[in-house]
């Protein structure tokens, strides 16, 4: 495996109340992507300017969830993402700066994978996003080993993984690793979008001995066809064992085995940007659940991240950074 590691950097802020130190490591696997954010107000005007606060920031469903389980539990985080040669520097940076401990492949073709994020102030700040994915989806079975587990008490997955065949073919590798050394293994369906084109029988089909599954209420209701929330949560929770179901500004539900058994309330939040909120919930769900607590206390950390995170631009958490770096000085290229 080609990855290029970066300095293993110190746990997290122990953010959650009561959060210890897990009995081993959390690996996830995903995307790592540098973020545009565009803050406008109003509809965006065809064919002229629209005024917009504008901010290049790290960002990638998988790098968001890592960065957010170091900053609320204790335990090491590790992330293998792929990225091209523009900005590896700047994100393995960005990522050791958040507590994670950076395993990123290089890629030698792709540059690094951008998102527009526009996100309208007047609207609840809900944000659209413009992908292009670029290297994040490049990942393959070469770049897997098993010794990536060595240590690891979960294995997470971004779910934009099963989004192109190569890195579908690394999934199914590292289920197989996972399986033979007895880690569970989570996974974040991550978008309705992607979720239409690849199927839904072929998504259920991919994630067979995923034991946790974190999806939006969307995704949720797409793949069950159910327009109810918990309907389509207990009937996700027969196809997994454990579903916990982000329902954003109306809390989380927690399904077993076909049946809801909780609804977590939300946590009041005024929001800002709601870029990677979702990340945010299933980076403190994953923290906690590694404690030993159970999914309904981690569902409740996980409302309280996503709170968190809606109140502040982009999807990462506060990094943690040497005295006298700022954001500043660690933009893609030295930009400003």
């Amino acid at each position: 495996m080609s990855a290029g590691l970066v300095g293993s950097a110190a746990g997290g802020a122990g953010e959650a109340a009561g959060v210890g130190s897990s009995a081993g490591a959390l690996l996830v696997v995903g995307d790592v992507i540098t973020d545009i954010v565009a803050r406008h107000r109003g509809p965006l005007a065809a064919s002229t300017d629209t005024v917009a606060a504008i901010r290049t920031l790290p960002g990638g469903a998988g790098a968001n969830v890592a960065c957010w389980a170091a900053h609320w539990g204790g335990g090491e985080v590790r992330l293998l993402g792929r990225v091209g040669s523009d900005a590896a520097a700047w994100h393995e940076r960005e990522l050791a700066a958040c507590g994670v401990r950076p395993l990123l492949v290089v890629d030698p073709e792709a540059p690094t994978g951008t998102v527009i994020c526009l996100v309208d102030t007047s609207a609840a700040a809900e944000r659209t996003l413009v992908t292009d994915s670029g290297a994040s989806l490049r990942l393959t079975p070469d770049d897997w080993s098993d010794t990536l587990l060595d240590g690891v008490a979960r294995l997470h997955l971004s779910g934009y993984l099963l989004f192109s065949a190569g890195s579908r073919a690394f999934v199914e590798v590292a289920l197989e690793a996972a399986r033979a050394r007895g880690v569970p293994v989570s996974l974040d369906p991550a978008s309705v979008g992607f979720l239409v084109e690849l199927g839904v029988d072929r998504f259920l089909a991919l994630v067979e001995g995923v034991d946790v599954l974190l999806p939006s209420l969307d995704e949720a209701c797409l793949l069950t066809g159910l327009p109810d929330a918990e309907d389509a949560a207990a009937k996700l929770s027969r196809h997994v064992p454990l579903v916990i179901t982000k329902l954003g500004a109306d809390g989380a539900l927690v399904a077993r085995s076909g049946t809801v058994s909780a609804r977590i309330p939300a946590v009041p939040a005024t929001p800002t940007d709601t870029t990677g909120a979702g990340d945010a919930f299933t980076g403190a769900f994953l923290a906690t659940f590694l404690t030993g607590a159970g999914p309904e206390d981690a569902a409740r950390e996980g409302c309280r991240a996503g709170a968190k995170a809606v109140e502040a631009v982009g999807g990462r958490p506060p990094a943690i950074r040497p005295p006298g770096q700022h954001r500043r000085d660690t933009t893609p290229g030295g930009r400003g």
